[in-house]
Formats: C-alpha cells, sequence, structure tokens
C-alpha cells in the first residue's frame, strides 16, 4: 500500500536539504536545511530527516520512497579522500594516466599543471596479455603472474583495484577474468572494471573514469550501507533511491556498483526541478540558475528537459579551463558550473580590483556573519549589510546571523583597501557575483545555439532568488520563476526524475557500412544489463536509443537519439537525417559529401516517472498586506542609489493571484527573494513567485 509521504535529501557543499512530499494532497509538506557535516555527512541526513519528520508529527513508517543526491563522491576526488586504489593494465599502458591525450588545456602555458593521478606509479601494474582493436585475443592473459601480482597489491594494503585493459571494451575476457581472480584470493578488495564502467573507446579516458570508480567505490559502499542501516533502525521500510549524474534515478545497489555515475548527482537534480517548473508556468525553453552555497549552476532546458552530455570532468586545477582536469566518461547533465555561491569570497586581487570568487568560505568556516570563525567577506556577508537578508530569520532563525561581523569583514578586507565605504563595497561584491553568473549563463546559452532573450529563467538555491532578477536584468531575460521552497530546489528536483540508467558500448563504423548484427547484440546485451538493473523494480521498462556521431575526419562527435525501427541498412537514411539536423542546429550548417561514422551506441532504460504532481489553487484578486511583516532598509542603486525603505513578506502567507509591486522582499526559511524596482512579482496557482520586469523599465 502506498504511504503517504516521500522524502528527498540533497547534500550540498555547504548545506544538506530536506523535502518531504505529502502525496495525498500533492503539496509539499515541509522544507529543511541543516549544514552539511563534511566530516560525517550521514550524521548530518539522519538528524535532518528526524527533524523534517517530527515538523509534521509524522515517523519514518509513514514513508513511501526516497531520494537521494550526495557529494560523497565528488569530495573524495577533489580532497583526495578516497581508499588505497590500486591500477592493473596492458603491459606497455602503466603511464596512461599521466601521458593523457597531449594535448594542452592552455595552449600559451607550457607548463600548465594537471591534478595529480589517483593511483601513485608504484600502485599501477602491468599484466601480459593483449586484445586488437577487434576484439581478438593476441596474446592470453598469464593467469600465474596475475595471481602473483594480486597477492603483492594486498599485501601493500590496496583496498580497491581499477582494471583497465587495451580494447576491454570490444572484448572483455581479460578482465572478467582478473575481477574473477582477485574475488577468489581477496574477495575483501573492491575492484572495477573498464568494460563494465566505461565501455567505451579511447584509453586515457577509460582509465581516468575507471579509476575514479574505483578510488570511491568503498567509500560510497559504507557510506550507504551505513545510512540505510541508520534509516532502517528508524522504521523506515521503503527504498532509498540515488540520484544521478545523468538525471535519473536508481537503487542503492546499482549506485554501490557504479558510484563514479553520483558525481554531479545533485545538479542533475537541479536541472530536473527547473524542467519541472517551467513546465508548470508554460515555458518550454527556460534557463537553471541553481545558487547555493559554494557555487552557482546554470543549465539550458530546451523542450522540458536537460541535455545529457557523455563527460565531464573532475578537481580541475583551473576550475573553468576544461581540460585541465580528470575526464570522466559518465553520463551528466550537460550544465556550467560557476564560482559564484553564498559563500563565495570577495578580495583583492593582483591588479588592485575586487574580484568575487571561485574560493568559497564554505560551512565551516562559512560566512562571517554566521559567526562561526569565518573572517573574509563572502556575498552573504554582502547581502546582509545590502539589507536583503533578515539576519533574525535566517534558516527561518535557527542561525542567527551576525550584521556586525559581515559589515566589519567588508570594511577592514576589502573597503578600506579600495577606498570604498563598506556599503560600496557590498554593492560591488552582490553586482560582480551577478555580472560572473550572467556572463557565464550568456556563453552557455549562445554554445548551445540559444539566445538568452528566449527563455525564462527558474531559479532556486538558498542564494538564487536574491539575485535572480539581477542576472536576468543583465541578460535581457524578462521573467523570472522561483519555485515554492526555491531554497532546496534541487531536492524537489530529484522526486520529479524517472528511474532510469544509461548505458553504452563503442563499435566504431560509417554509418553505410555498420555491421547491424553486431549492433543489434551490442543492444540485446544493453537491454539484458538492464533487465537485471531493474529486477524487482516493479513496471514496464522502456528504451531510449542514441549514438555518438561525427563526420569522418572530425575529432569531435554530437549525440543523436535514434529512431527505434532504424537499426539496419533500411534505416540509414533516417540516422543520416536526425545527425544532419541535429548538427544543423548545433553549427549552423552541415557540410555535405563527407561520410558519417558512428563511434558509441547509447540505450537508456527507465521505468515510469513517479507521481508526482503538485496541487494548483486557483488564482483570483487577493490582498498582498496579509502577508506583510513589516519593512526593513535595502539598498538599490536605482532609480538613486542608496537605502530606502522596503516591504517585507511573508511567503507563506501569500496566496495565488496576490501582485506585489518591487523594490520588496518576500522571505521563507530557506530562501530570500529580492524584487527590484523595476520588477513585479506575481503568486501562481502553485505558489511559485513569477517575477516579471516591468514594461515600462528598459533592461540594462
Amino acid at each position: 500500500m502506498r504511504k503517504r509521504y516521500a522524502i528527498s535529501v540533497d547534500v550540498g557543499g555547504t548545506f544538506t536539504d530536506f523535502v518531504l512530499f505529502d502525496q495525498a494532497s500533492g503539496a509539499p509538506a515541509a522544507f529543511h536545511k541543516v549544514l552539511t557535516d563534511a566530516e560525517r555527512p550521514a550524521r548530518a541526513v539522519v538528524a535532518g530527516w528526524r527533524e523534517i519528520l517530527a515538523m509534521v508529527g509524522a515517523t519514518s513508517a509513514d514513508v513511501d520512497h526516497a531520494v537521494h543526491s550526495t557529494t560523497i563522491v565528488t569530495n573524495a576526488i577533489v580532497e583526495r579522500r578516497g581508499v588505497r586504489t590500486a591500477l592493473i593494465t596492458t603491459r606497455g599502458f602503466r603511464d596512461v594516466l599521466e601521458i593523457g591525450i597531449e594535448q594542452l588545456y592552455d595552449i600559451y602555458d607550457l607548463f600548465a599543471p594537471y591534478p595529480a593521478p589517483l593511483v601513485p606509479r608504484e600502485l599501477r601494474r602491468e599484466v601480459d596479455e593483449r586484445v586488437t582493436r577487434d576484439g581478438a585475443v593476441l596474446r592470453p592473459l598469464d593467469e600465474a603472474a596475475a595471481r602473483a601480482l594480486v597477492a603483492e597489491l594486498a599485501a601493500e594494503g590496496v583496498e580497491s583495484i581499477a582494471v583497465s585493459l587495451i580494447h576491454a571494451y570490444r572484448n572483455p575476457t581479460h578482465e572478467r577474468r582478473l575481477a574473477e581472480i582477485v574475488a577468489e584470493m581477496c574477495p575483501e578488495i573492491s575492484v572495477s572494471l573498464s568494460s563494465r564502467v566505461a565501455p567505451l573507446i579511447g584509453e586515457y579516458e577509460r582509465t581516468s573514469t575507471v579509476v575514479a570508480d574505483a578510488y570511491v567505490k568503498p567509500l560510497l559502499r559504507r557510506y550507504l550501507a551505513d545510512l540505510v542501516a541508520q534509516l532502517r533502525a528508524l522504521g523506515f521500510e521503503r527504498e532509498l533511491y540515488m540520484m544521478l549524474s545523468s538525471g535519473g534515478i536508481t537503487t542503492v545497489e546499482a549506485a554501490m556498483d557504479f558510484p563514479i555515475r553520483l558525481l554531479e548527482s545533485g545538479p542533475a537534480a537541479g536541472a530536473f526541478a527547473a524542467g519541472y517548473y517551467g513546465r508548470l508556468a508554460g515555458h518550454a525553453h527556460v534557463l537553471s540558475l541553481d545558487m547555493g552555497g559554494t557555487t552557482a549552476k546554470a543549465c539550458l532546458i530546451e523542450d522540458g528537459a536537460p541535455a545529457v552530455a557523455r563527460m565531464l570532468e573532475a578537481d580541475r586545477v583551473h576550475r573553468f579551463k576544461p581540460g585541465s582536469g580528470l575526464p570522466i566518461m559518465a553520463p551528466t547533465v550537460d550544465l556550467i558550473e560557476i564560482g559564484a555561491g553564498g559563500g563565495s569570497i570577495a578580495h583583492v586581487n593582483n591588479l588592485g580590483l575586487m574580484q568575487v570568487g571561485p574560493q568559497s568560505a564554505g560551512s565551516k568556516p562559512g560566512p562571517a556573519c554566521y559567526g562561526l570563525g569565518g573572517t573574509e567577506p563572502t556575498v552573504t556577508d554582502a547581502n546582509v549589510v545590502l539589507g536583503y537578508l533578515d539576519p533574525g530569520y535566517f534558516l527561518g532563525g535557527r542561525l542567527a546571523l551576525q550584521p556586525e561581523r559581515a559589515r566589519a569583514a567588508i570594511a577592514g578586507r576589502l573597503a578600506e583597501k579600495l577606498g570604498l565605504d563598506p556599503t560600496a563595497a557590498a554593492w560591488g561584491i552582490h553586482a560582480i557575483v551577478n555580472e560572473n553568473m550572467a556572463q557565464a549563463a550568456r556563453t552557455h546559452l549562445i554554445e548551445r545555439n540559444r539566445d538568452p532573450r528566449s527563455v525564462a529563467v527558474v531559479a532556486f538555491g538558498g542564494a538564487g532568488p536574491a539575485h535572480a532578477a539581477a542576472v536576468a536584468d543583465i541578460l535581457g531575460i524578462r521573467q523570472v520563476i522561483i519555485p515554492f521552497g526555491a531554497g532546496v530546489g534541487s531536492a524537489i528536483g530529484a522526486l520529479t526524475a524517472p528511474m532510469a540508467l544509461p548505458f553504452v558500448r563503442s563499435h566504431i563504423a560509417l554509418l553505410d557500412q555498420c555491421d547491424w548484427a553486431l549492433v543489434h547484440a551490442l543492444y540485446d546485451e544493453m537491454r539484458a544489463e538492464a533487465a537485471r538493473a531493474f529486477a524487482g523494480a516493479g513496471g514496464a521498462v522502456t528504451y531510449r536509443l542514441a549514438a555518438d556521431m561525427r563526420f569522418a575526419g572530425q575529432y569531435h562527435e554530437l549525440r543523436v537519439d535514434l529512431p527505434a525501427d532504424a537499426l539496419g541498412p533500411e534505416g540509414v537514411g533516417a540516422i543520416e537525417a536526425a545527425f544532419r539536423a541535429g548538427y544543423t542546429a548545433a553549427y549552423g550548417r552541415a557540410p555535405s559529401g563527407l561520410g558519417i561514422e558512428v563511434l558509441n551506441w547509447h540505450l537508456i532504460a527507465e521505468l515510469p516517472r513517479p507521481a508526482f504532481t503538485l496541487a494548483s489553487e486557483p488564482c483570483r484578486e487577493r490582498d498582498p498586506q496579509v502577508a506583510l511583516k513589516g519593512e526593513r532598509p535595502a539598498y538599490f542603486p536605482r532609480p538613486e542609489p542608496g537605502y530606502r525603505p522596503c516591504p517585507v513578506y511573508d511567503r507563506y502567507r501569500l496566496e495565488p493571484g496576490a501582485r506585489l509591486a518591487g523594490p520588496c522582499i518576500v522571505e521563507e526559511r530557506e530562501a530570500t527573494i529580492v524584487v527590484p524596482p523595476a520588477w513585479r512579482a506575481t503568486i501562481d496557482g502553485y505558489r511559485n513567485v513569477l517575477l516579471e520586469r516591468r514594461e515600462d523599465e528598459g533592461a540594462r
């Protein structure tokens, strides 16, 4: 029998967010935030779980299902907190992690640094074996030498082994045998195989991915086993699902098998939230703007769904320079990360100019106004000084902010150096972080052939609603959608995501010369793997097909959805037409007279979307004054710079149909909405705040 509540938990760099959704009424029952415990994240999850259920007088036995996204994988890689890991590879390929693709990410820096490999050279071992690019066994696996090698690694205290043999994506026999040998000799050692984790061409990217998977697998397994045990002890009887970087959810068991697929699970959930709320407001194309305590993420949502990229980078040496990190061949929502969060630190750079981020104060010590030991001026400190945040109502009053510490940090570490008064410096911080987000979002949209003015913004995260209108102003966007419960928006998004798993196989061929029998065999293999993963989940599994394609001779490829009935000689024309249409949409035109090459074949297996449906209320003329909490001075630069009395409204008392004129502030426990002078706000039937720029005011 279906139980009343569903819970979503999103562990971020600064806060851990919770949503309790009432499936009977179709409305969120409660929202909650706690500070993330970086050392023991499960402790914050369990504490917040107890607290949000207590808000409505419920128990864990009343929870139907829970969805969880976590930063444990990302943090382990960035902070180098993974387990002692070894790599076994084909003789002659020991140093592939350091050789990489021999391409500089900065052509003007011959000494450009790269992140250190997750496996040091002394733990990278070679084994005698060789498979050709066609999958034929050229040299059998030397099993005696392999056993000796495994015994050596066990003696050196290795907890996890990554196996990446050349051309194992075509013939995984030797990798599978190595896994059997490790299981026979040292069953306590975890094993990750490249032929399972990333069965794709490209030895460097494939090896980097399987090493990262092995590096975090024991950590994630222990974390999830401990978390599930604690939730069971609280009386939670149903399934805990995990959010994937690709935007679907999966079982705890599947997540334990492929932990690298959780690398960007939180941001992916946020993108799904934006798509969902965009559809509610009647917008097929929106820009997701998720600004939390540590970073901001922007993502283009087209036709209600985000695009999915075939890879991402972890642990970049230069956070915003592609190529400076560890390549991870795992499907991920195609978004851009921006060094702009509430905890982003403002400082004077080498040119004597103010700069904001990318360094962040995080949750510990946090912004100066938290009073937890932070002394650096941050975006949150600036928002306190500008009057946007109520020091007594931050997190609903559970964390009292200290305005004097915020002003002192800005004055002593920034304003004096720049010859500014603290208010001007605070506005500089606020304006710069808005420009940073707007410029990154503009680049993201234009690279995807989308005019920024053609989309609406869906803003969420603890800091997003305070900056959304200003960012939209810069981009020339006239409407902003701020969901009810925006401060925990990513957690809401996880409840809207389908249960889905991506699978992929490499088979390189010209489209008109494909071995279609082999392609069908690859898809049959992936469908069988999906059936095993979804066994017992219930519901009918549906499949979507896609392929990575390019014009022959090109280096980069384009992912194209495939018609389900086109896998054969008779479907070549339909596949080519789909590729050319996608290529033209991305690059403006498609050349003629060139062969088309297929590299990878994708299968996305999905179960029906969860029954997450928000109830709507009728909109009618409402008096917003019933929600007026009072007023406080807030700073705005136009039409005349200065503080002005600003009405403050309680979001929980604003009813559908209510209209507000800027400047004003709307407060909820987890986020604050700033409505600038040139904007107005309307509460829609789902209690979302719709911000619109007034027609009589021109955008910047």
